[in-house]
């Protein structure tokens, strides 16, 4: 066993029985690169990807290989989930180089950290157009010994480029956003969403929640059907197709094909936190049966398989179970026609779609629901309800056929970031489906990052076996906070607000840059990365700069605090021009953006919880995705963190009453849940009256 077998990491711990002597990213095995001057082979995966246990089955496994790394090279091993700043730093290398990136990412480094050459995977012999594994590391090794300069000169180019590649788009003048800058943004969107199967683009089709959901606020501001119509129809064919685990809930990581029938089979949390919040969305949007159960399922999931006993979230499950890709999810006819009694078969085969061929590979079927049950029924003479029942017990019997395959492995990191996502779509989730248990775990998890990870001054990114580890990168403290301000909306508990408040306040310490007026990606400081990066585009997860840019526009609701808004405008107008430029890589914050434009919009609500309770199911079943919610009993003491939203705010003759009010201005009380409906739903737009202490 050589090093990375002490290491918590269930990715780095994947590789400790290798003939490689792989060390983790850290002093030693950069002290021994320069002490030794060689050079460094930086390998960058994660526990669930298929293509990097492929090459590590192939290459890392092998002794003949291995020798030649060490023999070479100092072979450091990364858990980008772990070090997300390093992946994002040297994926710019292969971008340089004019590849695509991704995992396994192969950068080979001098001792002083500059990139010379890097790729992702790489075979054990030629093929794809790509070298060998192996005649590539003789091929560097015989440069590195008899023309040194020319990787000298390769590595200063790159760290240029990524310098530039760092930086991009920071020189751009502030201009203030509008609300016309979020609807080019949507039809810019909408220009690119595939007709037949929703979506963006062709093969390989990933979900991109933020920007489904920004074509979704197009429609707010615009009125054009087009974008309702594209957001919805994405929505329903992810729901039908093999990227939806159509018997144990939850999205795989993305889809091979343009019909999201075959997925890539890990599990990521960031996804179906953002997918579940989504869903939600679009539930109040348009009330949807088939919204519902993929919530309902995908909670089911998550709290079955990917909950810690604390109540926390694990990070990811992967993609291979038996050393195979997807063996636990797939099906052939025969095993279909095994399982299910007789009368349930038909049904349970038109509505996955099974056939003797199958869709993936080797005969096998990947299960998807390509019909809605009321056609089905309409298809096979029947009544829906008796169809409905005869494919839920078929479900039923097919889940627990599939309990007893070997599962796919679990990496069960806590991340405090990724856990800040799921809190954020949990708890939304729980105010839509009224699914109060839903918010009770989301504030099991946030107690326990709260409690585990952050100490009122740094947050940690991973908890495991015990220990919380590795500094917290913005996307922790951006996503965390995003998370507390949905959770205070879903409790009303002010503790989460002041644990929000705390958290942006530090992460505006630590990571903003005054110069550039951007936030970094790791904190100041930090002497490892070779430039630093900054947090600018919203990728699979959204970038730490734009939840953090979410929570502070909630906070300015919340609180009253005007700072908070002067800080989210500072940001948004730099980024104003990079996001009209190129609105796909930043989704999530023109959500954030829709947000600024509408004034830190907020609706409190002022009552007993009985009183209270026809005004508060009104704000969540409305869909008014900009505005935050407030809630308070008068018979209690005003949190001190609210202070400044509730004074003077009371019921009116008795009655709850709901203050409505934006740019810290309020409208006059409503008490009738209709009006409040109506108001809520025609967004910030409309006239004010008063001031906030109206």
């Amino acid at each position: 066993m050589n090093r990375l077998g002490q290491e918590p990491s269930p990715y780095l711990r994947q590789h400790a029985d290798n003939p490689v002597d792989w060390y983790p990213w850290g002093e030693e095995a950069l002290e021994r690169a320069r002490r030794e001057d060689k050079p460094i082979l930086l390998s960058i995966g994660y526990s669930a990807c298929h293509w990097c246990h492929v090459m590590a089955h192939e290459s890392f496994e092998n002794p003949d290989t291995a020798a030649l790394m060490n023999a070479h090279f100092v072979n450091i091993k990364v858990d980008r989930e772990e070090r997300p700043d390093l992946d994002q730093l040297y994926q710019g290398v292969v971008q340089l180089m004019g590849r695509g990136g991704g995992w396994p990412l192969t950068v080979f480094l001098l001792p002083d950290l500059r990139p010379f050459f890097g790729g992702t995977y790489f075979p054990p012999a030629p093929r794809y157009g790509m070298p060998g594994f192996p005649q590539l590391l003789e091929h560097l090794a015989e440069i590195w010994r008899t023309r040194r300069q020319d990787l000298e000169t390769q590595a200063e180019r790159f760290r240029e480029g990524l310098a530039f590649i760092a930086a991009h788009g920071l020189d751009a003048q502030p201009v203030e956003v509008t609300g016309d800058d979020v609807v080019r943004a949507a039809e810019v969107l909408l220009g690119e969403v595939d007709p037949t199967h929703g979506g963006f683009g062709g093969a390989p089709k990933f979900p991109n929640p933020a920007n489904v959901a920004l074509l979704l606020r197009g429609w707010r501001r615009s009125g054009r059907e087009e974008l309702l119509g594209a957001a919805t129809f994405t929505l329903e064919k992810m729901a039908q197709g093999g990227i939806y685990d159509q018997l144990g809930g939850g999205f795989h990581r993305y889809a091979v094909d343009a019909r999201w029938r075959v997925p890539h089979f890990e599990k990521m949390l960031y996804d179906n936190a953002q997918l579940l919040h989504l869903y939600a969305e679009a539930q109040q949007v348009k009330h949807d049966e088939l919204w519902g159960r993929v919530a309902h399922e995908t909670v089911r999931y998550l709290q079955r398989e990917m909950t810690s006993p604390e109540g926390a979230f694990y990070a990811a499950q992967d993609a291979d179970s038996e050393g195979e890709e997807g063996k636990y999810f797939v099906w052939t006819e025969a095993e279909i026609d095994a399982a299910l009694p007789g009368p349930l078969r038909e049904v349970a085969k038109r509505y996955f779609g099974v056939t003797p061929q199958g869709n993936f590979e080797h005969g096998r079927n990947v299960l998807e629901a390509p019909l809605r049950v009321d056609t089905l029924a309409l298809q096979l003479g029947r009544d829906p309800a008796s169809v409905r029942a005869d494919l839920a017990e078929a479900k039923r019997i097919l889940f627990e056929v599939r309990e007893q395959r070997a599962r796919p492995g679990l990496d069960d990191k806590i991340l405090a970031g990724w856990n800040g996502l799921m809190i954020r779509g949990l708890a939304f989730a729980s105010r839509v489906f009224d699914e109060p248990g839903w918010a009770v775990h989301a504030a099991r998890a946030a107690d326990f990052v709260l409690t585990k990870m952050w100490d009122g001054q740094r947050l940690k990114r991973s908890f495991q076996r015990g220990e919380a580890r590795i500094e917290g990168f913005l996307e922790d403290y951006g996503d965390l906070a995003a998370g507390l301000v949905a959770l205070y909306q879903a409790t009303f508990d002010a503790k989460y607000v002041e644990a929000a408040e705390a958290i942006v306040e530090r992460a505006v310490a630590l990571f903003w840059d005054e110069e550039k007026q951007a936030y970094f990606s790791a904190r100041r400081g930090q002497t490892d990365l070779l430039p630093p990066t900054y947090a600018l585009h919203d990728n699979a997860a959204p970038s730490g700069a734009s939840t953090l840019t979410e929570a502070q526009l909630a906070l300015a609701a919340l609180t009253g605090k005007p700072s908070y808004l002067e800080q989210a405008g500072q940001y948004l107008s730099k980024m104003k021009e990079a996001m009209s430029g190129n609105p796909f890589a930043f989704g999530h914050l023109l959500l954030a953006a829709d947000a600024y434009v509408d004034g830190a919009a907020e609706v409190t609500l002022v009552g007993s919880r009985a009183r209270l309770r026809e005004l508060l199911e009104v704000t969540n079943r409305t869909w008014a995705p900009t505005t935050a919610v407030i809630a308070h009993d008068p018979a209690n003491p005003v949190p001190q963190v609210l202070k400044e939203t509730l004074e003077a705010r009371t019921p009116v003759n008795g009655a709850a009453a709901a203050y409505y009010c934006h740019h810290f201005t309020c409208e006059r009380p409503i008490t009738d849940p209709q009006t409040l409906r109506e108001r809520l739903s025609s967004g910030s737009a409309s006239q004010s009256w008063g001031t906030s202490k109206d």
